[in-house]
């Protein structure tokens, strides 16, 4: 019977220092959750909106890569 409270003693302090690491692991994953976006609540924060301007420039220098890429091509075959 000793052993069997010596086995139970073992396992509640194996508990305990689990216990205490997932607190940790709480914690860390908390703080890594504030770095990624959220706003503390849990929720993401807005969208951000590029502007019309913008949109068209990236849209011009994409077209434009294409055009690079296509003419690249023609000129392999």
């Amino acid at each position: 019977m000793a052993k069997l409270g010596q086995i139970m003693k073992q396992l509640r302090g194996q508990r305990n220092r689990t216990q205490q690491e997932l607190d940790g692991l709480d914690q860390a994953i908390a703080a890594f959750g504030k770095l990624v976006g959220t706003n503390g609540r849990g929720r993401p924060r807005g969208r951000r909106r590029l502007s019309v301007a913008a949109r068209r420039k990236i849209a011009r220098a994409q077209k434009a890569r294409w055009a690079r890429l296509r003419q690249a091509k023609a000129a392999k075959a």
